[in-house]
């Protein structure tokens, strides 16, 4: 096993400098905060795109999905521009009820013209160097597009897709939240 973490370049690849680019942009904003697990303290590769951000714009959330994304939308309720982070699809999973019976329906439950938004982060795992398994590698783009109406899905196939992708998420002023996919295997190449 060490012969196969030995062979893999751990160094920093553009599509993982241009999401850090991306968040650092994304923090520049007053109103932008980020919450989600391994965002104050490291453990996934997500992590290491956020090492530059402020300290007090890092909110860490226990391993309760679900919550993690309800506590998001009150958020975005309360003016702010919360950036949730779900390190993986499979884990976002438990966050569906959140995202498709409320932050999708926020503009029928307030009934308000242009709801407020929140962008999701997330990804596929990584199948290098080593696979994490059934439960640690799903894309579930497709699925989720079905099920949401009033929320944009990016999945960022090339590193020119990212910065450009975070800055409409922010940017937007229709109301819409933006779920975007990012791919694990690419954060090194």
């Amino acid at each position: 096993m060490q012969e196969l973490v030995s062979e893999f370049n751990f160094k920093m690849g553009i599509y993982q400098a241009e999401l850090k680019r991306a968040m650092n942009y994304l923090s520049a904003n007053s109103k932008v905060i980020f919450l989600g697990q391994a965002v104050a303290f490291p453990g996934t590769a997500m992590t290491t795109t956020l090492e530059d951000i402020d300290k007090n714009k890092l909110i860490e959330m226990p391993v309760e999905e679900d919550l993690q994304m309800g506590v998001a939308t009150g958020m975005a309720m309360h003016g702010l521009v919360p950036v949730s982070i779900f390190p993986r699809w499979n884990f976002m999973l438990l966050a569906v009820n959140q995202i498709v019976n409320h932050l999708d329906k926020l503009q029928e439950l307030l009934n308000v013209k242009v709801p407020p938004k929140v962008i999701i982060r997330t990804g596929i795992g990584s199948l290098k160097p080593l696979d994490p398994g059934p439960q640690h590698k799903g894309d579930y783009t497709t699925a989720f597009k079905a099920m949401c109406n009033k929320i944009e899905i990016v999945r960022l196939d090339s590193s020119d897709m990212i910065f450009p992708s975070y800055k409409r998420a922010l940017e937007r002023e229709d109301g819409i939240s933006t779920i975007i996919v990012e791919w694990s295997d690419k954060y090194y190449e």
